[in-house]
C-alpha cells in the first residue's frame, strides 16, 4: 500500500472564485476572509463569521499575491486593511484547527498514537488516516503504510502531534473511519497548501 490516498477531499459542494487566480473551485479547497468592523481583512477558517465572504485559495501563493496586489480591497470593494502575514495567520489557525479536531477524536476514541497501537489499527483495517510527523524519522515512518483507500498526512510536526495527546512529542497518529476523520483530512489538505510547496518541502522554512 503506498500514500496516494493524501488529500482525498470531498469534490462536490458549494463553488466560489479566488480572487487572486480567478479559478472557480469548492468551498472546501478555499480559504473565506470577512472584512471586520474595523476594516481589517479577517481569515474565517471556521466559515462562522458574519459577512459578506472573499475566498482565496488554500495556497500560501495566492493568499501572498492577493496581498501583494491589493485584491483584497476589491473584492470587499472597499479600502481594507490587511496583515502583511495573512497567510502565516492563516497557516497557524489551520494547524490549531487541525490539532483540535485530532484531539476531538482521540477523546472519543477514534484516534490513537504511538507505532504498536498505530500498527496495529492499520493489521486489523480499523485505521482511515495515517498521519505521521513531518519531522520524524524517514526509516520509522516507512514501516508504516497508508490504508487501502484511505488519506495520508504528513505536514504536522512531532510537536503539534503531542499537543493533540496532550504529549511532548507524537510521531505516529491513526484515526479510525466517520466520525472526525472527514473534517480532519479536509482542513489538513488546506492546511498542507499554507506550508508545503509543490516539490514537497515545508513552505517558508529552512530545511
Amino acid at each position: 500500500m503506498g500514500r496516494g490516498g493524501a488529500n482525498k477531499a470531498r469534490e462536490d459542494g458549494p463553488e466560489r472564485k479566488c480572487i487572486a487566480t480567478g479559478e472557480v473551485q469548492p468551498k472546501h479547497g478555499l480559504i473565506r476572509f470577512v472584512v471586520g468592523p474595523d476594516a481589517q481583512i479577517v481569515p474565517d477558517v471556521a466559515e462562522k463569521l458574519p459577512g459578506r465572504g472573499i475566498y482565496v485559495s488554500a495556497d500560501r501563493t495566492a493568499i501572498e499575491l492577493a496581498v501583494k496586489k491589493k485584491l483584497f480591497s476589491r473584492g470587499a470593494k472597499q479600502q481594507v486593511t490587511v496583515a502583511p502575514d495573512l497567510a502565516d495567520q492563516v497557516e497557524s489557525m489551520l494547524a490549531r484547527r487541525v490539532i483540535d479536531l485530532i484531539s476531538l477524536a482521540r477523546k472519543s476514541g477514534h484516534a490513537v498514537a504511538g507505532y504498536e497501537k498505530v500498527k496495529d489499527w492499520l493489521v486489523k483495517d480499523y485505521a482511515e488516516v495515517l498521519i505521521q510527523a513531518s519531522d520524524g524519522s524517514s526509516r520509522g515512518k516507512s514501516k508504516l503504510s497508508t490504508p487501502q483507500q484511505g488519506s495520508f498526512i504528513g505536514w504536522l510536526t512531532s510537536d503539534e502531534l503531542g499537543q493533540a495527546f496532550g504529549k511532548e512529542v507524537v510521531i505516529h497518529v491513526a484515526l479510525a473511519a466517520g466520525g472526525l476523520a472527514p473534517r480532519v483530512v479536509e482542513d489538513a489538505a488546506r492546511l498542507k497548501g499554507l506550508r508545503v510547496s509543490d516539490s514537497g518541502r515545508s513552505a517558508g522554512k529552512d530545511e
